[in-house]
């Protein structure tokens, strides 16, 4: 359970870095950016593996790349949730989304060492 909160503060805290180094990304708060990361966990667990499954043949044939829309879609998705947590548009959308990737798989790699 404590390892679960630990992801949840880290996540938050990545959201508002991402938030902080891209212009078109705004996190009114931390309490925001802490709500954002409980929302895109719960996306990522319930809604992208639907989004994944209905467009398979469309992110087979491009090899993977159509993820990125999907993480774009769901961060977009993400700010129509959350008030105080906005995104400029669909391309600031997928270079945070980008960002979020690598910032987890780097946090990741760290936690494994």
């Amino acid at each position: 359970m404590l390892e679960l909160l630990v992801r949840w503060f880290l996540n938050a805290v990545l959201v508002v870095v991402a938030a902080y180094l891209l212009p078109g990304i705004h996190v009114e708060s931390f309490l925001t950016a802490l709500v954002v990361a409980m929302v895109l966990g719960l996306l990522n667990i319930i809604v992208k593996p639907l989004f994944i499954l209905l467009t398979l043949p469309l992110t087979i044939i491009s090899f993977g790349l159509f993820l990125l829309v999907i993480n774009a879609s769901l961060i977009l998705l993400t700010s129509y949730i959350v008030p105080g947590f906005t995104v400029d548009g669909f391309w600031w959308a997928l270079i945070y989304s980008i960002l979020l990737s690598l910032f987890h798989i780097t946090m990741n790699t760290l936690d494994k060492k």
